[in-house]
């Protein structure tokens, strides 16, 4: 790919032809995926784009339009499926530079794309006694437009249900790749056209969301003895009105055991635990819930001694996709599965499954509330052994009621409800007519005609010629 021109062009923005540089800008966490691992190993970009503002945007994706250069834009590069790799090489679009947060007033505040939600939660619970409804385990990291981009939910669904909720995104300003880019302001149902679509049909410059009250949140560990009790806690505790809770998460033994190394000494062998987060003012009454039913309270961070608790991390960075990076980081050969267990009979469901597959899976909860009721969805833990019997796994679940978001892909279709988002189609013809933007990731644009039925990993033509 001849860059020179391009280049040239770009004068006065930040741009990174150093290949170390550009590989690590062209990778995310896909590596939690055996699959994808292999399939992705190779994947690079060639520069390293990072823009200012918005004009340099306009400018960057103005330059590749006249070049035929693809554009990947990425955040911080936290998410698990390939989403911000550039499958095609080209321009890695880094909205890190654009990371201010522009303004916190009642209800909403307004950020750069590249803004960490960490920093933003911060601000908001400093300038205005509010916070984020929702973000991600990775909030220390993650940037709010690579979590719209490519989240779904997260610390916080438990109350607020996922970010494709109506009213959980309030704005998008977002930047076409024509000719002449030009900029939208995205409400309401036009949010749809961009939210969870890999950055495929726009680049997210500006996002605004909703805050709500701050509190203060006390991390709790409960053990039980067995898991279904572990389970059904979890789903009662959720449907507690009064109870005001951030994250509920039960693990199978021995995850908590086995992965959570600085807890250790709370834990107690073969005991499941739930991870919680409950508000301050909420305890008493989570004390006499919890003394109804069968757990133990191992840990809660409002009593216990500040030399027990310093250096502990809290409970959100031992939940969602967290619980599956420090298994890895521990055993390589783990990876994990995204379940949803759906209302009303996920209890059952999670039982069938439980059963099903004790000692080659550890089943890993989440609870939140989904089209208004409190179900969960399931990230359990997999001892890899090969592709064929990870299919095997996954085809069971859906053939028994239990619906899989793959995260062994990394298509929009494949990874989600395996069909068409004819919204986002649409929109991607209008806003970015040559398809320079983050190729491969939108099979509706690449292969109309392709058959979700088969099961097969999607490869994107230019990964079919690399193999």
């Amino acid at each position: 790919m001849k860059l020179d021109g391009l280049i040239e062009d770009l004068e006065g923005i930040d741009v990174q032809s150093d290949a170390a540089i550009v590989r690590r800008k062209s990778r995310d966490c896909f590596y939690y995926s055996p699959v994808l691992k292999d399939e992705l190993e190779g994947v690079t970009g060639d520069l390293v784009v990072t823009p200012r503002d918005e004009a340099e945007v306009l400018r960057v994706l103005a330059a590749c339009y006249r070049h035929r250069v693809p554009v990947t834009s990425r955040g911080a590069g936290t998410g698990n499926y390939g989403q911000a790799m550039p499958l095609s090489g080209g321009v890695i679009l880094s909205l890190a530079a654009m990371n201010r947060v522009k303004s916190i007033a009642p209800g909403r505040v307004v950020a750069e794309a590249g803004a960490v939600m960490s920093e933003i939660d911060a601000q908001a619970i400093a300038q205005s006694g509010q916070e984020l409804r929702m973000y991600p385990s990775t909030v220390n990291a993650a940037t709010i437009g690579g979590f719209v981009a490519g989240g779904s939910g997260g610390i916080g669904s438990i109350q607020w249900g996922g970010l494709r909720d109506l009213g959980n995104v309030l704005r998008l300003r977002v930047a076409t790749m024509e000719a002449e880019p030009r900029l939208h302001d995205f409400t309401g149902e036009d949010l749809q056209k961009v939210m969870h679509a890999y950055g495929t049909n726009g680049v997210i410059t500006e996002v605004e969301m909703p805050l709500t009250a701050a509190y203060d949140w006390v991390d709790v560990l409960v053990g039980f003895d067995d898991f279904m009790q572990a389970a059904t806690f979890g789903n009662d505790l959720g449907n507690q009105d009064g109870i005001l809770t951030k994250l509920i998460s039960p693990l199978a033994a021995p995850i908590a055991q086995t992965y959570f190394t600085r807890h250790a000494k709370f834990l107690k062998p073969g005991q499941h635990v739930v991870l919680l987060m409950i508000a301050a003012h909420a305890m008493e009454a989570f004390e006499v819930f919890v003394g109804r039913g069968k757990g133990e309270v191992l840990y809660r961070g409002d009593t216990a001694p500040a030399d027990v608790s310093k250096g502990l991390p809290h409970v959100h960075h031992l939940s969602w996709n967290h619980t599956t990076m420090r298994a890895l980081n521990a055993d390589p050969s783990i990876t994990y599965l995204q379940v949803l267990y759906p209302f009303p009979n996920q209890l059952d469901r999670v039982r069938a499954m439980y059963d099903m597959f004790e000692g080659e899976l550890m089943s890993h909860l989440e609870f939140v509330r989904f089209n208004g009721n409190i179900t969960c969805f399931g990230l359990p833990l997999v001892k890899f052994s090969t592709k064929e019997r990870l299919e095997e796994i996954m085809a069971l679940h859906e053939d028994n009621g239990c619906p899989i978001f793959n995260p062994h892909r990394y298509t929009l279709e494949e990874g989600g409800m395996k069909q068409t988002d004819e919204v986002q189609l649409a929109f991607k013809r209008q806003a970015d007519p040559l398809g320079l933007l983050n190729p491969g990731k939108m099979i509706a644009w690449d292969d109309p005609d392709y058959d979700y039925a088969t099961g097969k990993l999607y490869l994107f033509p230019g990964l079919q010629q690399a193999g």
